[in-house]
């Protein structure tokens, strides 16, 4: 997935100018060429390639995105922005309106591209004063890097084009990237294979074909009428793989509509390729959007004018293999929720960061996106693939499950740049093979108004195969599997459902990290972010308040439930926020608890000419949690969230100065995502971990024995500073670990490159290490602003320190160690080495109250981070929760020879704030005030209100876990039928004309069983698995004189049937004809001898039409032919069927 750093609109730096010079070129329906691409060959120990991209950006200098309430003429948008700067009233700036020359420019916009010379921070926010002016934002300039790695595993065979590619590459000197999700069969489906068995793959098969997608073709679905868009690098006019580019536009500055690069043909070879390495619907109409230049260079104002044009298009499906971790860059953001509410469906990768945890990339986070992860050939979750859970509402909440699905992004086979075909991997390209699946899979929907963002959802994620082993942040609902969307899509009635349908805090693995941890009475609530799809309407909101209702018999009553949930559901989807505690009366109880939550969903029926009229739709939750008596102080950890900062919104960069590739803290810096590894390992030992996610002000420290303070970057409360320091003389012990603080540093950093514009300048630096020293200040204890790395032994383990800080005072009769280091900071300034002895990096202290609580202090948090950790030190972390928890000093850190005297630090001073940092707009400390920032009013403490209890006489199941199924569809009904213990042949019977290689057709009649929940008939044949059956309606006698005037187009013709005997599918094709009628009427028959034998049945009366009712059919109200056939009978009903392959 082609990603940048917000997409198209990145932060980061600036850059000078763009000259937008556009162009578009309607195709209509391009016909494919008829000369065949030759074959490529390649030598079969070829590696695959895994492709990368890396997204760097900068801001535009001087350039600003001007967004506005509505859609306005260019005449009207230049005449607000007029007023808006003459109200300003700084009549020295300088500004004009950018041309922008695209397709989208002869049409109303809802911005403006404007140059503003030299404009202040506070014109910009005047600006934003006048009333037709929603939001000024930056324009940013997003630069990719493509490069191909040669990975471990051949993909046998490779089958790429030998000619030489043209792939060019630029190298940001500022490396944030936004990452692309795309990296340079008989079992396909099984979940369950065992891993030391390799799959020998000596014929490859394209993906379409292992996810089945020849079922559909076969029952005439190719995605015929479906528009896809592909925001990617263009496509080659005259690409032997493509019959149906509709339009190709090109948004850049370059005079050019092909594909300099490959990685768009190769997208939409996925999607859409009819040829050779086949896509999943070579019949959809190609919609090309070229975003990205030759030169891999993109502009935020770009892809708005292309996702406005995608609009006006009224594109079905939209395939966006980009993205990055911004998810506060609004005008993209607020212009994807506008594309989904026009019924885009747009698909999205969730990022290449993998196998770290909070690495999701947006816009696949949304809710109203279909978020896509990717999976080997064996089902194993792809290294690469980004791991959940969202971050946008940490620290207070907690994230939502995505990806949604994943599926096949390793070794996918995809058109070349101009023929053949070539293997890559990365969530870029299961981004697309979701993308072409949704497209096949929109074209199979008779009531083409079912389709929308939240029902197409809604079919992937019931319909998803879970992976055995996996957790719900890795996998989401679990692998797609084509065939049963497909019947969850044709049986589908708009409803609203849950993601997840349920809450399993005993499930593991699939329910990690909730299943990690029971809950207990005075813990700190268990948060469930449950996201509500809303399939009957763009808009919708929850009746009333959802109702709690416990198992009585399942000790519900032992747990206490509070709500918070969106007030509107828009675009197609809200929120639903559970917090799980534990009643008082089950402070001492083991055991499980369960209930369910009823939730009722109102849409505007948009169909209803009553005025006010609403669908209704009612789900269930249930929940089940595992109770524990609460254990002791000391086993309890708080881990503080709450003063931990992130990209997004602000610059705050990584911890581990060696990363350059990856400058940006935005992992969120939480134990269920970049800190993981050291919460598995803390409740390997026993420890029970909580997360405070409010000030210090608002928990009862006596409740716990240590604070966990790592990488904080927050400023600190007046109030939390007194709170802490009455805490830890009561009891309560602290462990920091900080980072590196140095203001020459964080200048030399900043973008870096050549970019001066100070609001890019880092706001902190790995920590914010003047505000700790504000909390320490009281003990004595501060850290330095001295930088350093270097490896080392302490108490036998190998240590790694990676840019840390120094302790530079600390009290005389606390215990302090120290090692030799480097000195990075010299080295960042100067470019120059030195080793320093003796740098302070641990100090351990009891304070001198009685009952007084432990500190315990160490420089660098890098090594219990999963973001860069070279040695691990979950060791340390155990020593010093030792010596905090139960005041025992480990000998090893005690030992006279690891000792020194503690540093004074009165001769040097402390590290200092960044003169004019721009922390207090990100903060949810500080607020601006003329000088320097003041602390804010201390916030209210979180309250929550606990639903009020239904209790019902219920007995759950022990298993909450079925298929997630939605209200309408059953899938042990809707899915393949077993044939075994079909009677003899019925009154019913369906015939079927055979033809095998070298023999004469012969015809078959087999008995055709009523339909099962969705009242479809189903055909059983001898030894088969059966199938369920669609029909167009038959020829009513009235309407068989003007029938026969006309001949139906082979456009016409639909599904008959889908029939499985063993593992090897077999398709019934129609259109549905009378085989007595016309033996050897083969595939190949001229259509009008097609439409001949539509028009009549054996019997002379009208047989089937392909133009009519489009609904299925039960046998009851069919008004079948009547047949013949000696060993049937007279007058038997008889469904006639042809083209059977096998």
């Amino acid at each position: 997935m082609l990603l940048f750093p917000v997409w198209v609109s990145v932060f980061l730096g600036l850059l000078v100018g763009f000259l937008p010079l556009l162009g578009t070129e309607p195709l209509g329906g391009s016909k494919p060429t008829t000369d065949p691409p030759q074959p490529s060959s390649c030598d079969s120990n070829c590696s695959h390639l895994t492709l990368k991209l890396e997204f760097s950006s900068k801001v535009v200098e001087d350039e600003y995105i001007i967004g506005f309430i509505g859609y306005f003429s260019a005449k009207a948008r230049s005449l607000y922005i007029s007023s808006a700067l003459r109200n300003i009233g700084d009549h020295l700036l300088e500004w004009r309106i950018v041309p922008r020359e695209n397709p989208a420019s002869d049409f109303p916009s809802d911005f403006e591209l404007v140059h503003i010379r030299q404009a202040s921070p506070g014109n910009l926010l005047m600006l934003e004063d006048h009333p037709y002016i929603k939001r000024v934002t930056p324009q940013r300039k997003v630069f990719r890097l493509l490069k191909y790695v040669s990975s471990a595993e051949p993909t046998a065979p490779c089958n790429a084009s030998t000619k030489a590619q043209k792939w060019q590459s630029w190298q940001s000197s500022r490396p944030f990237r936004r990452t692309s999700l795309s990296l340079g069969s008989g079992f396909w489906h099984a979940t369950g294979r065992h891993s030391s068995r390799r799959l020998l793959r000596a014929i490859p098969r394209h993906v379409a074909q292992i996810l089945q997608a020849d079922v559909l073709w076969q029952m005439g679905h190719t995605g015929a009428g479906v528009k896809v868009a592909v925001f990617d690098t263009g496509l080659s006019e005259k690409h032997p793989h493509f019959k149906n580019v509709k339009e190709r536009t090109n948004w850049t500055n370059e005079k050019t509509l092909d594909d300099g690069l490959g990685h768009g043909t190769f997208v939409a070879g996925v999607i859409a390729s009819m040829r050779e390495c086949q896509g999943f619907a070579p019949d959809s109409e190609l919609h090309i959007f070229r975003v990205f230049t030759n030169n891999q260079v993109s502009y935020t104002s770009w892809f708005l004018d292309a996702f406005n044009y995608a609009i006006l298009k009224k594109i079905d499906v939209l395939n966006l293999s980009i993205g990055g971790p911004d998810f506060m860059d609004h005008p993209f953001v607020d212009k994807v929720w506008e594309l989904t509410a026009n019924k885009v469906i747009m698909v999205s990768a969730i990022g290449n960061d993998g196998p770290l945890y909070g690495t999701l990339n947006n816009p696949a986070d949304q809710m109203d996106v279909i978020g896509v992860g990717g999976i080997d050939f064996e089902d194993n979750i792809a290294r690469f693939s980004s791991r959940g859970m969202t971050t946008w509402e940490l620290p207070g909440g907690y994230g939502r499950v995505k990806p949604d699905i994943v599926t096949y992004g390793s070794g996918v086979r995809g058109s070349g740049m101009k023929e053949g075909c070539r293997s890559l991997s990365g969530t870029s390209v299961a981004s697309p093979v979701v993308a072409g699946a949704v497209t096949l899979l929109a074209s199979t929907v008779l009531n083409r108004e079912l389709v929308n963002p939240a029902s197409m959802k809604q079919a992937l994620i019931a319909s998803a195969r879970r992976l055995p082993g996996v957790n719900m942040f890795e996998q989401g609902h679990g692998k797609l599997d084509l065939i049963r969307a497909y019947q969850i899509l044709n049986s589908y009635r708009p409803q609203a459902s849950l993601s997840p349908s349920y809450i399993d805090l005993t499930e593991c693995p699939y329910m990690w990290p909730y299943c990690s941890q029971p809950i207990y009475y005075g813990g700190m609530p268990t948060i469930v972010n449950v996201t509500i799809l809303n399939g009957m309407g763009v808009t919708g909101r929850i009746l009333e308040k959802p109702i709690w209702q416990p198992y009585l018999t399942q000790n519900g009553d032992h747990i206490d439930v509070a709500l918070s949930y969106s007030p509107v559901l828009w675009p197609w989807a809200g929120y639903l926020a559970v917090s799980i505690s534990v009643a008082k009366k089950a402070a001492a109880w083991e055991g499980i608890a369960q209930g369910h939550i009823m939730v009722t969903v109102a849409s505007p029926a948009e169909n209803d000419s009553e005025v006010g009229g609403e669908l209704l739709s009612t789900v269930k939750l249930p929940i089940k949690v595992k109770i524990v008596p609460t254990p002791p102080r000391s086993k309890r950890v708080l881990w503080d969230q709450y003063h931990n900062l992130r990209y997004p919104p602000g610059y705050f960069p990584r911890d581990n100065l060696r990363m350059k590739n990856d400058p940006l803290d935005w992992n969120g810096d939480h134990i269920h995502t970049n800190f993981r590894d050291m919460y598995q390992h803390l409740r390997s030992m026993g420890y029970f971990v909580e997360v405070l996610g409010a000030p210090f002000t608002c928990f009862d420290a006596s409740q716990y024995g240590t604070l966990l303070m790592v990488d904080s970057e927050e400023e600190y409360f007046p109030e939390e500073i007194t709170k802490l320091r009455r805490d830890i003389d009561n009891g309560l012990s602290l462990i920091i670990f900080s980072d590196w603080y140095n203001t020459s540093v964080m200048r030399k950093v900043k973008f870096y490159d050549e970019n001066t514009r100070q609001w890019w300048m880092p706001d902190t630096g790995g920590a914010n290490v003047p505000a700790l020293n504000d909390l320490l200040t009281v003990w004595g204890m501060a850290f330095s602003d001295g930088l350093y790395e270097g490896d080392f032994t302490l108490a036998d383990h190998d240590m790694y320190y990676a840019s840390g800080c120094s302790i530079a005072r600390f009290p005389e009769d606390g215990i302090v160690i120290a090692k030799n280091l480097k000195d990075q900071g010299l080295e960042v300034l100067k470019q120059e080495t030195a080793v320093v002895e003796g740098v302070p990096i641990l100090g351990l202290y009891q304070t001198p109250s009685d009952g007084g609580g432990r500190i315990a202090l160490y420089g660098d948090s890098n090594c219990i981070d999963d973001s860069h950790r070279q040695k691990d030190c979950f060791w340390l972390l155990d020593s010093l929760l030792q010596y905090t928890s139960y005041s025992m000093t480990p000998p090893s850190l005690s030992h006279s020879h690891n000792r020194v005297a503690a540093p004074a630090g009165n001769d040097r001073p402390l590290p200092q704030r960044l003169e004019g940092n721009h922390l207090y707009r990100y903060s949810k400390v500080l607020e601006a005030h003329l000088g320097d920032p003041k602390p804010r009013p201390l916030p209210a403490c979180p309250h929550l209100s606990w639903a009020k209890p239904q209790p019902v006489n219920e007995t759950a199941p022990s298993n909450l876990w079925k298929h997630q199924k939605l209200l309408s569809i059953d899938l042990d009904k809707v899915a393949l039928p077993n044939c075994e213990g079909v009677p003899a042949p019925g009154p019913t019977f369906i015939s079927r004309g055979e033809r095998r290689l070298g023999h004469p057709w012969r015809y078959h009649a087999w008995p055709l069983q009523p339909g099962g929940g969705s009242d479809h008939p189903r055909l059983c044949l001898p030894g088969s698995d059966g199938g369920p059956v669609f029909f167009r309606g038959p020829t009513h006698q009235g309407e068989e004189q003007a029938q026969a005037q006309e001949t139906p187009s082979e456009e016409a013709h639909v599904p008959a049937a889908a029939v499985h005997r063993g593992e090897e599918p077999h398709r019934l094709r129609a259109p549905a004809l009378a085989p007595a009628l016309l033996p050897g009427l083969g595939r190949r028959a001229a259509p009008e001898r097609r439409a001949s034998a539509l028009k009549r049945g054996p019997d002379g009366r009208a047989a089937l039409d392909p133009r009519l009712n489009e609904e299925p059919l039960g046998v009851e109200q069919c008004c079948p032919t009547t047949s013949t056939y000696p060993h049937l009978g007279p007058d038997v009903p008889v469904w006639d069927l042809l083209y059977i392959s096998l």
